[in-house]
């Protein structure tokens, strides 16, 4: 037997919830990465709705939404100006527990994953990376170097989270098409003062470029992002001192004192195929963006939570090896999604030509204010910026259509008082759920395929949810809807209780929770 049975390359948040994921349902792992020490810079800093929800089943939201700060909503500020606010946290309300987006600095949030990873028994191997592998097709053979020298191991599989330079890849030998953005961007972390300092995100734009503002640290620091002009140069010895001027001017903030500056090239990027084999690739390995809307790392960590419980099903067989399948073709199509509207958002709001500054100074203020007085935006921005609409309904595990529902999507969030058929997904195990009275022949399915029943009243959500009484839901570990039926027809069920024998799914043995 092996020791270990998925190694995973790179322990940013991508890997680390990998290994975390697998850890908990009895995976055996090792993660390994080159840096030394976790991330000691704020860089990614949204978590999204999404996240939190996955992270609600991993045990992890509680922790990660007391150590961040909620913003609920994006104000657009025009030469200091404030134009329009979108209320994100009121279009979230009753779509998911966490209406709003979270600000968390990755450096923290690292620190949490690793703390976690610890107390599951599992340690970062510091100093350690794959050089090189090779693969059967019952194994993976991966080259390791680290200070105390070359190392041979065999794995079951092989994950690649090592990062937008990803060795894995290149050992793959995958292309990873895409370019790099013209534009050097800066960012600090700084004490401000002035109204864009408010506990949201402000939008702040002038003919110059655009400024984006949140706060970052409970302490007061804000977080400040925007685009280096031309005319500034970006010599090694550059700093903050010169784009104080375009800063300020630009949000109408006064900078105060400077906590940590940068300036970068961002990249828009996506590997040719998210698996080889037994080897697969997640997080900026395989897909790296514009930072527009805060979609990388979450992206990322949406990635991890896919893969793994299709790896732990297959490595615990209790789902047919064929479901791996489905790890490249759901998330590649959502990651090629995000690429093409990221992009179109990033070049309208960047462009440092005549368009740029004609848009954010005469038609963005506009635009947005149009869009805010529709009473649909707060709802329709919150789904779009949380992932709330992630949903696969292409993929060769989704089935099915009853009422608004169909295979594919996420399970819709539905509390009644202090409970929600949310609570069941802690398990992280196949699961069905009625929505209405369970009949017979629903209590039969679950019976002879072991996997656990619960019910729910059809009350006023369901019916705003738009799920027909009586509905049936096979539901994925990951909170997404396998297949659903509508009703509890003998036919239906019968083509679920095909859909489970096809993809062999078998219910994990009773257990406590173990979050």
């Amino acid at each position: 037997m092996n020791d270990t049975q998925v190694l995973i390359a790179g322990a940013g948040p991508t890997g680390m919830v990998l290994a975390l994921w697998l850890t908990r349902a009895g995976v055996r792992v090792r993660i390994v990465d080159p840096r030394m020490s976790a991330g000691e810079a704020s860089r990614a800093m949204a978590v999204h709705a999404r996240t939190l929800e996955l992270y609600d089943q991993l045990g992890l939201a509680e922790a990660v939404v007391s150590g961040g700060i909620p913003m609920d909503h994006i104000c657009v500020r025009t030469k200091g100006v404030k134009r329009a606010t979108v209320a994100i946290g009121a279009g979230g309300e009753g779509i998911s527990p966490f209406p709003y987006v979270l600000t968390y600095p990755q450096d923290d949030h690292e620190r949490l994953l690793e703390k976690a990873l610890l107390a599951a028994g599992v340690a970062i191997e510091r100093g350690t990376q794959v050089v090189g592998l090779d693969q059967t097709s019952t194994s993976v053979h991966v080259r390791l170097d680290s200070a105390s020298g070359a190392e041979r191991v065999h794995v079951d599989y092989l994950c690649g989270c090592d990062g937008a330079g990803s060795r894995v890849r290149h050992a793959l030998g995958l292309d990873f098409a895409g370019g790099t953005y013209d534009q050097t961007f800066y960012v600090t972390d700084a004490m401000v003062e002035g109204a864009a300092a408010e506990l949201g995100v402000s939008l702040c734009t002038n003919a110059e470029g655009f400024c984006l503002v949140m706060p970052v640290r409970r302490t007061g620091a804000y977080r400040l992002i925007g685009v280096v002009q031309d005319s500034q140069g970006r010599g090694e010895d550059f700093t903050f001192e010169d784009v104080r001027g375009q800063v300020e001017r630009t949000t109408g903030l006064k900078v105060n004192e400077v906590n940590w500056f940068s300036t970068y090239r961002s990249h828009h990027r996506m590997a040719s195929s998210f698996a080889s084999g037994r080897v697969f690739l997640a997080g900026d390995a395989a897909h790296i963006h514009s930072p527009a809307g805060g979609q990388g790392m979450n992206t990322g960590i949406g990635d991890a939570i896919n893969l793994g419980w299709k790896l732990a099903s297959v490595l615990h067989r209790r789902a047919d090896a064929s479901i791996l399948a489905t790890y490249a073709t759901e998330r590649m199509a959502f990651a090629r999604q995000l690429l093409q509207s990221t992009d179109r958002a990033f070049r309208l709001i960047a462009s440092d030509g005549s368009i740029g500054r004609v848009w954010r100074t005469g038609i963005l203020p506009y635009v947005i204010r149009a869009v805010a007085a529709w009473k649909g935006t707060p709802r329709l921005a919150f789904r779009v910026v949380s992932q709330i609409r992630i949903a696969y309904h292409d993929s060769a595990l989704s089935a099915g259509r009853a009422g608004n529902l169909r295979g594919g999507d996420r399970l819709p969030w539905l509390p009644v008082g202090e409970v929600s058929n949310f609570e069941p997904l802690t398990s992280r195990d196949w699961q069905l759920h009625v929505y209405g009275e369970p009949g017979p022949g629903v209590r039969r399915l679950a019976y002879n395929t072991g996997l656990p029943l619960h019910g729910y009243i059809h009350g006023e959500k369901a019916q705003a949810a738009g799920i027909p009484v009586g509905t049936v839901c096979l539901v994925r570990p990951d909170g997404y809807i396998a297949m659903v039926r509508g009703d509890q027809e003998e036919s239906g069920l019968v083509d679920m209780a095909n859909y489970i024998a096809r993809f062999a799914i078998v219910a994990n043995p009773p257990k406590h929770t173990n979050r």
